[in-house]
């Protein structure tokens, strides 16, 4: 993601690749929290480094999966596939049907909670016509879905952060540090 990022914005992040980070899971991979045995789930599709965890009887499913009446992530990010986004669907789906999912994203932010959609990350296993359908029916005449959502408002100077571990850009020669826009629409 560091590299595709970099390439989006022309500017290589000052650490190696992987470097700033404690530690990048793998696949299947275990580790504790406490008293916690997690494992990690490697979930792209939204992005490429989307990974989704396991503990116990749950899995914290990212941005893989929104609530079923919301569907899915959106893959127009950098490094996003709708195909890819779809198998890693399909993973966490096939999971024993006592898993319960529960998810970062509840809801639009404009939206408010009402009774028949409780302010709750837990989905069950209730699914969407988004969440189950091939890639190709993600648009509305032609137009893919992901191609009339608006860019997040802080997206573009929050990906200059987060490739770089969490660190602001270096200081140009005037001592200012910058955030870059790309002008192109079709950057991301």
């Amino acid at each position: 993601m560091q590299q595709i990022l970099g390439n989006l914005f022309n500017d290589k992040p000052a650490i190696p690749p992987g470097a700033g980070f404690d530690h990048l899971f793998e696949d299947g991979e275990t580790f504790r929290v406490g008293a916690l045995d997690v494992k990690a789930l490697y979930t792209p599709g939204h992005t490429p480094p989307d990974m989704s965890y396991m503990l116990e009887d749950a899995v914290f499913a990212g941005d893989t999966l929104f609530m079923p009446d919301y569907g899915t992530a959106r893959c127009d990010f950098p490094g996003g596939d709708a195909r890819t986004l779809y198998r890693s669907i399909q993973r966490l789906l096939e999971l024993p049907p006592q898993t319960r999912l529960l998810m970062a994203t509840t809801m639009p932010r404009a939206a408010a909670p009402t009774p028949s959609r409780p302010p709750s990350p837990k989905s069950g296993r209730k699914t969407s016509m988004s969440m189950t359908a091939s890639p190709k029916t993600r648009s509305s005449r032609g137009v893919p879905r992901d191609a009339t959502l608006e860019t997040p408002r802080l997206f573009l100077p929050s990906l200059q952060v987060n490739m770089r571990a969490g660190e602001l850009p270096l200081p140009e020669s005037n001592g200012r540090r910058y955030f870059k826009i790309p002008i192109e629409a079709s950057t991301l």
